[in-house]
C-alpha cells in the first residue's frame, strides 16, 4: 500500500513540475491578462511588449480551449526557425544560436542597425559587447563578405 501511494505521489509530482516548467525558456508576448498569467504559470518568460525575435501569442488568435500539450506544441513549432534558415541557405543548416538569431532578425525585418539588432537580441543598444559584431564577422568569414551587407549602418542579408 505504501509503495502504491509513493508511486502515485511521485507521478503526480513529476506531472506538476512538468507543467510548471513546460514552457521554460520560451519568450512570448501576450496582451490578454489571462493568457499572460497562464503562460507565466507554465514557465514562459512573458514580455511586456512584442519583439521581432520572440513569439507574439496574439498572432495565434486562439479561440478554442487548448490542452497544455497542444499549447506547448504550438509554441515550440512557432519558435522553430529552421524553416527561415532553410529559405536563406536553400538547405538545412545548423548554426550557433547567436548567428541564427541574427539571420532571423535580418530576414524578418529586411535590415537593422547595430543598435536595433542588439536590442532585438536582448542586449542593451548602448552596451559595449562585441558578441554581435563577432557573430557577423564569423558569418561573413564562412559565407563570404557579401552575405551580410552593411549599407549606411544597416545590416541586411545579401547573397551567398
Amino acid at each position: 500500500m505504501f509503495f502504491n501511494v509513493m508511486v502515485f505521489l511521485l507521478d503526480n509530482l513529476a506531472g506538476f513540475f512538468y507543467y510548471i516548467y513546460m514552457l521554460s525558456g520560451i519568450r512570448i508576448y501576450a496582451s490578454d491578462v489571462v493568457w499572460r498569467q497562464i503562460l507565466g504559470d507554465l514557465g514562459a518568460v512573458v514580455l511586456n511588449e512584442p519583439s521581432t525575435m520572440d513569439i507574439n501569442f496574439d498572432d495565434f488568435e486562439v479561440t478554442e480551449i487548448l490542452s497544455p500539450i497542444e499549447l506547448k506544441t504550438m509554441l515550440v513549432n512557432a519558435s522553430d526557425n529552421s524553416v527561415i534558415l532553410s529559405k536563406i541557405f536553400g538547405k538545412n543548416v545548423l548554426l550557433p544560436r547567436l548567428q541564427s538569431q541574427i539571420l532571423i532578425c535580418l530576414y524578418k525585418t529586411g535590415g537593422m542597425s547595430v543598435a536595433e539588432l542588439k536590442n532585438a537580441l536582448g542586449y542593451s543598444p548602448d552596451t559595449s559587447t562585441h558578441a554581435v559584431d563577432t557573430a557577423i564577422y564569423q558569418l561573413r568569414r564562412v559565407y563570404g563578405r557579401e552575405f551580410i551587407k552593411n549599407s549606411n549602418g544597416v545590416y541586411s542579408i545579401g547573397k551567398l
